[in-house]
């Protein structure tokens, strides 16, 4: 199962963090930077009472107006929250072998395994898209797991719900126009959030390794494209992929977030790594 799956890859990288700038030590006290001084006790929100919570942290006030528990949360809590989203959208489901697994398959299990990672580490986690619900404890998640399988496809967007200081984590392909992207950014930006976005592809749409003559269908209503010889094209498809991988790194850095690449052909303990290090303090 996926949560299995997700277990055992964050399972494999503790030996690799403590090889690459003790990120082994980050993870086991909880610290990947977001706690802020001076910020400690000021009042965020209150939120629902979550298994595992300790009973004096309910605030029995406000409890008492209404049929349900809530803890008070400070802004140093809510800076322990890691939002993540998938790209649900069609083109995801695609691969080109039945050896490697698609790319929504990939970026479901990248994402629970950074899941687990965090919740290990004594951080909340969010879906986007989904309910104002933080997943907190390690045994949280198979619910997440739960949560996502029925997140649906719609686009990265920022809520008010989304509290002060959280990061945010997005996995897709970022294949749509640059625009839609920097528009995604920017609302996370304003509110202000900041984050990673792991671009996941497959190997073939990096090297579009295919001869003769093909015919190429979209996957979310384009019209098709006819090519007379698919290496002649090779060239072009190169440097318009590099424009455009250049350009979402560009909206990324602008934002103030980070931008990394990952092939689904590659070990994801990989991507889960340079994610791991990219939310750890420097």
């Amino acid at each position: 199962m996926l949560p299995a799956r997700a277990e055992a890859a964050a399972a494999a990288l503790p030996p690799l963090v403590v090889e690459a700038e003790r990120v082994a030590a980050t993870l086991l006290q909880g610290a990947h930077g977001r706690r802020r001084a001076g910020q400690g006790d000021a009042f965020w929100q209150f939120r629902p009472y979550l298994p595992g919570d300790a009973a004096a942290r309910v605030d029995w006030r406000q409890s008492a107006k209404a049929d349900r528990l809530f803890v008070r949360e400070t802004e140093w809590e809510a800076a322990q929250t890691v939002v993540l989203w998938r790209d649900g959208s069609a083109s995801m489901d695609w691969r080109s072998s039945p050896a490697l697994p698609a790319k929504r398959a990939r970026a479901e299990l990248l994402l629970l395994a950074l899941a687990a990672l965090l919740l290990r580490g004594g951080e909340r986690v969010r879906l986007l898209p989904g309910p104002a619900r933080a997943f907190a404890g390690r045994g949280a998640l198979p619910a997440l797991a739960d949560a996502l399988s029925r997140a649906g496809d719609a686009p990265p967007q920022a809520d008010a719900a989304l509290p002060r200081h959280a990061r945010v984590v997005l996995f897709g392909d970022f294949l749509a126009p640059p625009a839609e992207v920097q528009a995604a950014l920017s609302g996370f930006a304003a509110r202000p959030l900041r984050g990673q976005m792991m671009q996941v592809l497959d190997p073939a749409e990096e090297t579009l390794p295919y001869a003769g003559r093909l015919r190429f269908e979209g996957l979310e209503g384009e019209a098709p494209a006819l090519v007379p010889r698919a290496e002649a094209v090779r060239g072009v498809y190169a440097e318009r992929l590099s424009a455009h991988r250049a350009a979402l790194s560009g909206f990324a850095r602008a934002a103030g977030w980070g931008f990394a690449t990952h092939r689904t052909d590659q070990p994801p303990q990989l991507a889960l790594l340079a994610l791991w290090q990219a939310l750890s303090p420097a």
